[in-house]
């Protein structure tokens, strides 16, 4: 009893502690940037039951009851005493007689908000106290809690934040893409026949209809192993190297070239391209073994006879996927391509019945194939295209480039009307509706190319076009000429000497100024106080054209770049040699030989990336003003807040 007795005292004690410790009100302090100025401080109050808060906002210049925000004297002028907070809770206005005058309180939680003007570049803590007062019947219980936080949208958040959205890949473009180019695989003379008589083989060779469905989805998966496998173990083997020099090697581009115009010739009948017969007579041999293997090698037969057909396709898959720059870009291009060759047998053997809607074989096969030719006809120019703008010919300038795309349309146009026709054509008795649509379709497009002979952007075709800046006669050219500020003077009289090196093969359009040298670009800036702009780009980089043509282009984008940075364009796949005195063996036991390789190998060693483009902002000593790789992105308005934020970093040094 006695033990009991201590007990119940011992708590009773406890409690009454615990009571007096118990706070009326719990806070919680936290920041963030809403934009590059404006930081703003967030009080959450948790009030105990039984209590009221008074409000921040003053109802008169001598409310004394009210709680008050009290910022540390090195940031107290980033907020104006004029300026209310934003209060997010249930308001209790209660008139007190005794007092005269209306409490404004809240019973249970309230937000308090404060917008700071503090720039998005300062990485201080924020520093206050905040003096509340509250109320419990007839008393007023008070306090002073003390803070101090770190703004979690820092310059560093926002940075890491722009790294993930930035150097984002355009991975789910290329499984689209190479998807719906296995779909149209599907309907060449090669593969759409064997459609029908593949499925109804397995269905009717199985012993039950689950086998059959079992059968047939084997036979799919093997199809798109084939596709896939040797993608990996070629990736395995040379990885990111072999898929950089495939993507901008002149040789390369120049062997895809050939190979285009092959097969191209071969789809418009002149001659029949197969893999040796010995290939599918053995392949064919072992699928009749049944099992996996069989059925592996019934889809290994598939591959080979359809080459004809399908390699041209997977030829072209395989270079727009490695010019990406992304390791893993051809892997998931092969198997998204499988996945659509595979997808239609699958399809048909759970759906027999769609087998009797499909078009009968004919005529209208060969017309694909035909279309197929002019297709890869025109892609082989833009492969002829990288290797002349790499070797400064000028042989395929803009508007040659533009006049035969609209040459190739038109004749596709007319193929598909049966105003052409080729040997091994079947008669075209009628127009169908397919063909008609299809007409219209190039033909508009052909139409569409025509202003870009006087200079139209044709920003939908910018990573496909050689650079606008190839373009003799360009009247979208003359508006920059009036806005342009070329860097020409004396660097003895505080000003930038003009750029030399490269000059002569290379230009940056919209009227801008941009040096192919980091040495004379670093120089410019010294003289011009300027922060540094680095534009890693190249001649067959795609993406730096659609960003040049869809972002640079934009009136705010051009005018931050030409009066806020000293832009220096460095192109990784420039042939010119190096001067003898400047070769050289860098970390990697490479031989640096031409000004690209010397950019590459540069952009490498300082910044670990080697796909372009990729934007990179220095100070004065040539040192990140940012951690953000920033790459391909569209977005105007992220660009823009990017360069504001590097510019900002820059004038707080």
């Amino acid at each position: 009893m006695r033990k009991f007795s201590l007990f119940l005292i011992c708590l009773f004690v406890v409690q009454i502690v615990s009571a007096q410790d118990t706070k009326p009100v719990q806070f919680h302090f936290s920041a963030k940037f809403i934009n590059d100025s404006i930081c703003q401080l967030q009080i959450d109050a948790k009030v105990e039951k039984g209590n009221s808060l008074f409000s921040a906002i003053k109802q008169n210049p001598d409310d004394a009851f009210i709680s008050q925000l009290i910022l540390d004297s090195s940031i107290v002028s980033s907020y104006h005493e004029n300026e209310s907070p934003i209060e997010k809770g249930k308001m209790e206005v209660i008139k007190d007689s005794a007092m005269g005058a209306d409490l404004r309180m809240y019973a249970d939680s309230v937000t308090y908000l404060y917008n700071l003007h503090i720039p998005i570049t300062d990485s201080s803590n924020i520093k206050g106290s905040f003096s509340w007062l509250a109320r419990n019947d007839s008393s007023f219980p008070s306090g002073q809690e003390n803070f101090s936080v770190k703004p979690i949208s820092s310059l560093e958040s926002v940075q890491a934040a722009g790294k993930t959205a930035s150097s984002s890949t355009p991975l789910g473009s290329i499984f689209l893409v190479c998807f719906a180019a296995g779909l149209l695989a599907v309907i060449t003379p090669c593969v759409f026949p064997l459609v029908p008589v593949t499925v109804s083989f397995f269905l009717k060779k199985s012993k039950s209809r689950a086998e059959g469905l079992r059968n047939a989805l084997t036979y799919s998966i093997s199809i798109i192993l084939i596709y896939t496998i040797p993608a990996i173990i070629l990736t395995l083997i040379f990885g990111d190297k072999i898929l950089y020099t495939i993507s901008t090697s002149a040789i390369s581009n120049l062997v895809f070239f050939l190979i285009f115009m092959l097969f191209a010739i071969s789809f418009f009948g002149a001659f029949e391209l197969q893999l040796p017969n010995s290939w599918a007579n053995k392949a064919d041999s072992k699928a009749g073994k049944g099992g996996f293997t069989g059925i592996f090698f019934m889809a290994l037969t598939l591959v080979i006879v359809s080459f004809s057909c399908t390699g041209p396709i997977v030829g072209t898959l395989l270079g727009q996927t490695s010019s990406q720059g992304i390791a893993l870009a051809p892997i998931l291009g092969m198997f998204a391509f499988g996945l659509g060759l595979a997808l239609p047998f699958s399809l048909f053997a759970f759906f027999p019945s769609m087998i009797h809607s499909l078009p009968k074989s004919g005529g209208w096969l060969n017309s694909v194939k035909v279309c197929f030719g002019f297709i890869e006809l025109a892609l082989g120019l833009k492969f002829l295209s990288n290797v002349d703008l790499i070797y400064h010919w000028r042989l395929l300038d803009r508007e040659i480039f533009l006049v035969l795309w609209i040459v190739i349309a038109f004749l596709m146009g007319l193929y598909l009307l049966g105003k052409i026709k080729f040997s091994h054509d079947s008669p075209l008795a009628f127009l169908s509706v397919p063909r008609l649509f299809m007409a219209i379709a190039t033909f508009s497009f052909g139409l569409y190319l025509l202003p870009g002979l006087w200079g139209a952007p044709l920003k939908a075709l910018s990573g496909l076009l050689p650079p606008i800046t190839t373009q003799d006669f360009n009247l979208d050219a003359l508006q920059y000429k009036f806005t342009s500020n070329p860097i020409s003077l004396d660097q003895s009289k505080g000003n930038a000497i003009a750029p030399k090196r490269l000059t002569e093969k290379l230009s940056v359009p919209f009227g801008l100024t941009a040096y192919f040298d980091l040495n004379e670009g670093m120089a410019a800036a010294k003289a011009l106080n300027k922060p540094v702009m680095l534009d890693f780009t190249g001649h067959s980089c795609a993406n730096c054209r659609k960003m040049e043509q869809q972002v640079w282009q934009d009136p705010e984008v051009l005018k931050r770049i030409r009066e806020n940075f000293v832009l220096i364009s460095l192109y990784v796949d420039e042939s010119q040699e190096l001067p003898e005195n400047e070769k050289y063996t860098n970390a990697r036991n490479e031989k640096i030989n031409t000004e690209g390789e010397k950019n590459l190998d540069y952009e490498i060693s300082k910044f670990g990336f080697n796909a372009q483009p990729l934007y990179m902002f220095l100070d004065l000593n040539g040192k990140p003003l940012s951690d953000v790789k920033y790459g391909y992105d569209p977005d105007i308005a992220k660009f823009i807040q990017h360069l504001d934020t590097v510019k900002s970093a820059f004038e707080k040094e």
